[in-house]
């Protein structure tokens, strides 16, 4: 098989692997890789290898997966990603450093003020900027928050789709809908903000906005015991999630998985909690995790169940940010804002915030001009899907379904 490709070499097939014997190099050395680069690999039996994706809906954007099935039962998942790639690192190494928060937006378009959130916080720190307006630091806030809950509200309304609910879903999407229409009326934009600066924020507080988030949290509040009644604690819902993609809190953390994916598992790491930034240390509000009250711990149910729960934290953050904005009305939100970036050359700032689907962090070096020579992100969806193959071997096609839907991906965040 491998003769006529590698000249004056025999092999001997041996248990362990293949045997090269170089005639004029080094005799008697084992060459595994050759045998994984030349060797298609075959399966036995009746395995199929089928893609899924990426046009396939549930798998939650241009995702593909290559599936090795024995039947309808999943014994291999590989995925295949880049069919969304925004090059957004390069982008931000040409161009200046005030520039580069549109960019950060389309990384996670779904939870788009948590991205720039992010990046202002690594440039602030990167220039020494370390006193902003008490203003700026609760609306950063309260607009984190706002994004997390519109973000988890897809992520729990998907995920009972795949699951076969439809009217969860339309509820979920019916409350986001709110929350984009106080950001699009606070930004001007519906979902990529370009709001939170490096600073402090792009424009002021309209009039009477505070008021009716006040508004949307009385309203929202009461819906979301109704979307537990309907869906989460349906014995339905239940029992069909319950034992399935089971995430072990040691495998959890061995992959990097960070945000629900890593809390669902048992893990309690929340950087809003351990390593508070901006103004988190001033809120109280506690760390779900998965308890697995209904079978193993770290199955799709309780990653679910921790989006649940953090969306009634987020309310909490809300309520009290929205204290802490009144009492600092006056101030200007673009005060602290510098007229030109250009930090020290060789400056380099670290620094990572919890966003919806965990932990993003961001890497920026200056070379002493207006550009960043070296900016790097380190997206949480990467790092999560990455786990795919190990919770999904067992289950049947309709299971790796709902396991897609419990990591809550975003295709631009790990395409980045």
């Amino acid at each position: 098989m491998f003769g006529n490709m590698f000249k004056k070499k025999r092999y001997l097939f041996e248990d362990e692997g293949v045997m090269v014997v170089d005639m004029d190099q080094t005799a008697g050395r084992y060459y595994d890789e050759a045998m994984k680069k030349l060797e298609i690999e075959s399966y036995q039996g009746d395995e199929m290898v089928v893609n899924m994706g990426p046009q396939h809906p549930s798998t939650h954007g241009v995702l593909r997966l290559e599936l090795v099935l024995d039947g309808e039962v999943v014994k291999k998942t590989t995925p295949h990603i880049g069919y969304l790639h925004r090059n957004f690192e390069k982008h931000a190494e040409n161009i200046p450093y005030n520039e580069v928060i549109p960019f950060c937006d389309r990384i996670d378009y779904i939870s788009s003020m948590n991205q720039g959130m992010g990046y202002a916080l690594a440039v602030e720190k990167l220039i020494g900027l370390t006193e902003l307006p008490e203003k700026v630091e609760y609306m950063r806030v309260l607009c984190c928050e706002l994004n997390r809950i519109a973000s988890h509200l897809i992520a729990i309304g998907t995920f009972g789709l795949d699951v076969g609910a439809i009217t969860p879903f339309l509820w979920a999407f019916r409350d986001r809908e709110q929350i984009l229409d106080l950001l699009e009326w606070l930004t001007g934009a519906r979902m990529l903000y370009n709001y939170i600066w490096v600073g402090g924020l792009a424009r002021e507080v309209p009039d009477g906005w505070d008021a009716k988030v006040r508004e949307f949290v009385d309203y929202f509040e009461p819906k979301m015991t109704e979307f537990n009644k309907l869906l989460t604690n349906n014995h339905i819902f239940i029992k069909r999630t319950v034992d399935v993609g089971v995430l072990p809190e040691d495998v959890a953390v061995s992959y990097g998985c960070t945000g629900p994916v890593l809390r669902g598992s048992g893990v309690k790491w929340d950087l809003r909690k351990d390593e508070p930034y901006s103004y988190y240390d001033k809120f109280e509000f506690d760390v779900p995790v998965g308890e697995g009250k209904f079978g193993p711990l770290g199955s799709v149910l309780d990653r679910y169940l921790v989006r649940i729960e953090e969306i009634n934290q987020s309310v909490r953050i809300i309520r009290q940010a929205l204290d802490g904005l009144q009492q600092h009305k006056g101030q200007d939100v673009r005060s602290a804002i510098p007229r030109r970036i250009r930090p020290a050359d060789g400056a380099e700032a670290y620094v990572r915030s919890e966003t919806p689907r965990g932990e993003l962090g961001y890497l920026i070096r200056s070379d002493g001009t207006d550009v960043p020579s070296r900016v790097k992100a380190r997206s949480p969806c990467f790092s999560n899907i990455s786990v795919i193959d190990d919770i999904s071997r067992g289950g049947m096609i309709a299971d790796l379904v709902i396991i897609i839907g419990s990591l809550d991906i975003v295709l631009g965040c790990i395409d980045r």
